[in-house]
Parts: C-alpha cells; sequence; structure tokens
C-alpha cells in the first residue's frame, strides 16, 4: 500500500513537473530572448610572411597549440644573410668617404680668401653633407637587411592553434601570401543572432547562458554589444541603378535576425572552444530560465526511471 501511494505521489509530481516545465517552455520560446542561431568565434591570425625565399623548417603541426613568439616556420635565410654582409660594406665604404670629405672641407675651411674662395669652400662643404647623407642611407640599408634577416623566421604573434596548415619544407613562401593561420585562443566570443521581436529589453552587461551543441557544460557570459546594422537586400540598386524590391507575400512578416555579440566569462578548464560550433544562447531572465528548465529535466528523467 505504501509502495503504491508512493507510486502515485511520485506520477503527480512528474505531472506537476511537466505540467510546469509546459508553461516554462511556452513563456521561453515565445517571449525571452534567445536563439538556437548561435556560433561560437574567435580571431584568425593570418600569418604572411614580409620576405620571400624558400621554407627550410615547419616547426608546427596542424592543430598544434602555440605560445606568442614560439616559431612556425623558417625561410632560406643565406641570401639575406650576404644581403646584410653587403650593407656592411656599404656602410663602412660610405662612412670613409663622409671622413675624407669632411676633411677637405676642414682644411678649405680654415684657408684665407686668397688662397680658396668662398665658392670653393661652400662646394667642399657641400660634397662633405652628400657624404653624411650618403652614411645615413646606407645605415637605414643595414637596419633594413637586419630586419628582413629576423623576420625568415616566423613566429606566432598570439597564443592560439595552428589551423588549417598546408606549408611543407620546400614550399616557396611569397611576400604577403598567407601560409598558416593561428586560432587566437584569448578571443573566443559568442555570436547571437536574435529574432528582432526578441530584442526589446537587451542590453549590454546581461547576463549570458550559452549551451554548446557538443554536450559541454553551460558556459556564462555577457552581452557585449548589439549590432546597429544589417544587410537590406531592398536597399541593393539593379543594374539600371533603380532600386531592387524582392516580391514578398504581404500577409507574412519575417522576422529579421540582429546579431549580439557576448563576452565569454571564464570557461572552465577541459572544455572544449573552436571556432564556428553551434549553440543555443539566453539572455537575462532567459538565462534562469534556461537553467531551471535544464535542472526540472534532469529531475524528470530522474522520477520517470525511478517509476
Amino acid at each position: 500500500m505504501i509502495k503504491k501511494f508512493i507510486r502515485v505521489l511520485v506520477t503527480l509530481s512528474a505531472a506537476l513537473v511537466a505540467l510546469f516545465l509546459g508553461v516554462a517552455l511556452w513563456h521561453h520560446y515565445m517571449d525571452a530572448p534567445w536563439t538556437r542561431d548561435g556560433r561560437v568565434r574567435a580571431e584568425v591570425v593570418s600569418i604572411a610572411p614580409e620576405v620571400a625565399g624558400t621554407v627550410i623548417q615547419v616547426a608546427v603541426a596542424d592543430n598544434q597549440p602555440v605560445k606568442k613568439g614560439d616559431v612556425l616556420f623558417v625561410i632560406d635565410p643565406e641570401r639575406y644573410r650576404l644581403a646584410l654582409a653587403q650593407a656592411e660594406a656599404g656602410l663602412n665604404g660610405k662612412s670613409y668617404d663622409r671622413k675624407v670629405a669632411q676633411a677637405r672641407a676642414q682644411r678649405r675651411a680654415v684657408l684665407s680668401d686668397l688662397v680658396a674662395s668662398n665658392e670653393e669652400k661652400e662646394q667642399y662643404s657641400g660634397t662633405a653633407s652628400v657624404a653624411g647623407a650618403a652614411v645615413s642611407e646606407a645605415d637605414a640599408a643595414l637596419r633594413l637587411a637586419k630586419l628582413n634577416l629576423e623576420r625568415t623566421v616566423i613566429r606566432s604573434p598570439v597564443n592560439g592553434f595552428v589551423s588549417n596548415l598546408r606549408l611543407r619544407v620546400g614550399d616557396y613562401a611569397q611576400i604577403g601570401q598567407a601560409s598558416v593561420a593561428v586560432v587566437d585562443s584569448d578571443s573566443f566570443w559568442v555570436a547571437g543572432y536574435f529574432e528582432e521581436t526578441k530584442m526589446n529589453g537587451v542590453r549590454p552587461g546581461q547576463p549570458v547562458a550559452i549551451t554548446l551543441m557538443s554536450g559541454a557544460p553551460t558556459l556564462h557570459g555577457h552581452v557585449e554589444s548589439l549590432s546597429r546594422g544589417i544587410a537590406d537586400q531592398n536597399a541593393e540598386t539593379s543594374g539600371g541603378s533603380l532600386a531592387s524590391i524582392n516580391p514578398v507575400f504581404t500577409w507574412i512578416r519575417l522576422a529579421q535576425r540582429i546579431p549580439v555579440r557576448v563576452a565569454l566569462d571564464p570557461v572552465p578548464e577541459g572544455t572544449l572552444l573552436a571556432a564556428g560550433m553551434t549553440c543555443t544562447v539566453a539572455i537575462g531572465d532567459a538565462a534562469s530560465l534556461r537553467e531551471d528548465l535544464d535542472y526540472a529535466q534532469a529531475k524528470l528523467r530522474e522520477w520517470v526511471r525511478d517509476l
């Protein structure tokens, strides 16, 4: 008898929870600011060399984590070493020319006007100035040669993960042509695309609950900013410079999607985040409601299992 009473009690409790879930879900789906159309985003740095040459070393593997300053790949530095030696020799030569020109100008400057005219003195002084400018130019060329030699070693500018690596030893690296991409692990954020009918009351700073489709624990964050513009297809012009108006069903009004940028709070250790992952985003009261629904659903599953 007691066992039967307990079963009835559990059944009634499950029914009450189901009723609560029904009401909560109705409010959640119809009124609360939430969306399943969320994406995990991250800044991706495209690494392009500033010098050209043959790749002699690839120091990373695809999807490998890297720290800021780690070597990604190395370009053959031999030609840049030779360019540096050439620049050093050029600077030494120009420095000697300046020294000779300055000595000649100083000797002419102390002579009387009977021995050396003012025009001759100005000519030697100008030659010394030109030699000084040549030294400055050679010094800049030397510093550029040193910089180019340093740039044969390409390093990661951020902490992150190597992505889509297709570079191999022997490839020829072109100046400005992206060779490696690094996903910045310190830049993950979430983009939620909310229907405009649910945007009323959404403000920066509101708490956000993020549920990843991967099944990871619920993440938390806060609204960072709201987009202030989306593309208007009706604003596009046709080939004749006239507005192109898309035909629509006059009895149907589809809500536009407004992007909302969500900053992530500290992510639990071990949680896998990858740019492009799908997630559900709930803002403000919807975030609390979402957590309550998850808890109630878990309890309901436990009670049903005990029946």
